[in-house]
């Protein structure tokens, strides 16, 4: 595609009738360009879509003519049309970097961006760690993988498009990590909300005269998994690091490495990509959309509106989120925010009430007997009448039958739903530098994912 439109500067104060019009001029383009180059969209969308248009829209308001996709047919149609799918619009010498997802199951997706695409991704990414506070001045350690995972290497694309000096130190030997924070008088971190836990064990095993706040760490950028929106998991946090705590790379890794995060003044996810990314909720069982205003849940469904190799339109993310704001926000912004109540792959359903996993860590959080890790492990197939919770004990706390009947007591009164809780031992959970699960499924629990020692 030639003449590729660039992000907009300052596109997060834009006036909202001049963002809407920006949008619909990309979107024109943007379809037209998937229309003509895309052969998956092109057998996908037919002749006659199932909403009855005999072509795609030109409008954004027609955007719900179209069919949603999915992971799993972006999935089966990469398998089919290897390595990256028919629905690669751009010529394979376009390709300019290649990422791959973790993958649940068997191979992962294979992602390829051109050299425009990996510049606006950036850029887009930069806006949420800009808006956490970071900056020139900082210097921010880079704790994710970069073994071809879209969070290393992209994800410090965008922490050096904010002016930061960044460090590329990946995960894994945790005592280094400290050494290396120390001596290069690190000022930010960026990584899994999960990380701090596992540094916190390798400080007490390996440097027990040093406290967290010791390493003079005053922001915490974090990204990957759930965690920040809750508010006594963020103050212990601070408490215990002395540095201010902010989800600052919230994405999806098909559509964009990190296109959402909380600003310094707000702790709800402003989106920032809406010049290059169309935002829309719809219910999660039937795929009918819902109006994109304030207090409306459901999940998240994305659509490129700047994208060369891999477009998507209509893409469900399997994010379950609630819009919680759509005029200024009080950063002066006027992105619309969010929430992310849970997964869909991650809800369990205990007699016909859907329970989160940041539902449970929202309560478990709160009790100071607690390490604030769980799991929830499920035995058996569906339907479930109980919640099978496993939390651990704080270091030093040892009476857990009393902790988990009054767990379990909380939890009916404020999810509705009865749990069976059982207590663990300080530090018997793993820690962990990447994302951490939270619901075991019973043949998942046999053979449980190793992942890099501290």
């Amino acid at each position: 595609m030639t003449d590729v439109p660039r992000p907009i500067a300052d596109a997060e104060h834009l006036p909202p009738e001049a963002l809407r019009a920006a949008q619909q001029e990309r979107f024109a383009r943007q379809i037209a360009y998937v229309s003509a180059s895309s052969e998956f969209y092109q057998t996908l969308w037919g002749p006659q879509t199932p909403r009855g248009a005999k072509t795609p829209p030109i409008r954004l308001e027609a955007l719900v003519e179209l069919p949603l996709t999915d992971k799993e047919a972006l999935r089966a149609d990469q398998a089919a049309h290897p390595p990256f799918g028919s629905y690669l619009a751009a010529a394979p010498d376009q390709v300019s970097r290649v990422h791959r997802t973790g993958g649940t199951s068997g191979h992962g997706m294979n992602l390829a961006l051109s050299a425009t695409d990996a510049a606006t991704t950036a850029t887009i990414g930069a806006r949420a760690q800009a808006a956490s506070g970071l900056g020139p001045g900082h210097r921010v350690i880079h704790c994710l993988s970069y073994q071809l995972w879209m969070g290393g290497y992209t994800d410090h694309a965008t922490l050096e498009a904010t002016g930061a000096t960044v460090i590329p130190y990946g995960v894994g030997d945790t005592e280094r990590l400290v050494e290396t924070i120390r001596e290069l008088r690190v000022t930010a971190i960026s990584c899994t909300p999960s990380y701090p836990a596992v540094i916190e064990q390798v400080l007490a095993e390996s440097f027990p005269a040093l406290r967290p706040r010791d390493l003079g760490l005053r922001l915490g950028l974090f990204g990957g998994e759930a965690g920040l929106d809750n508010p006594a998991f963020r103050e212990r946090l601070e408490n215990t690091w002395g540095f201010k705590a902010r989800n600052a790379n919230y994405g999806v890794t098909d559509a964009f490495c990190n296109f959402a995060g909380q600003t310094e003044v707000d702790t709800d996810l402003h989106y920032f990509a809406a010049d290059v990314m169309y935002p829309e909720i719809v219910t999660p069982d039937d795929g009918e959309p819902v109006a994109w205003t304030e207090g409306a849940t459901g999940e998240l469904v994305l659509t490129h509106l700047v994208r060369e190799c891999q477009p998507l339109v209509r893409f469900r993310t399997g994010d379950i989120v609630t819009i919680t704001g759509t005029g200024m926000a009080p950063c002066g912004r006027t992105t619309p925010r969010f929430r992310v109540i849970g997964r869909v792959d991650d809800m369990v359903v205990i007699r016909g009430l859907n329970v989160f996993p940041t539902a449970i860590a929202g309560i478990v959080n709160r009790v100071s007997d607690l390490s604030g890790e769980y799991r929830i492990v499920l035995r058996g197939p569906a339907p479930y009448d109980r919640l099978p919770l496993e939390v651990e004990l704080a270091p030093g706390t040892t009476a857990g039958d009393d902790i988990a009947e009054t767990l379990a007591r909380t939890i009916k009164r404020e999810l509705g739903v009865t749990a069976h809780v059982q207590t663990l031992p300080a530090r018997t959970l793993p820690r962990t530098a990447h994302k951490t699960q939270r619901v075991f499924r019973e043949d998942q629990r046999a053979f449980p994912i190793e992942e890099p020692s501290p």
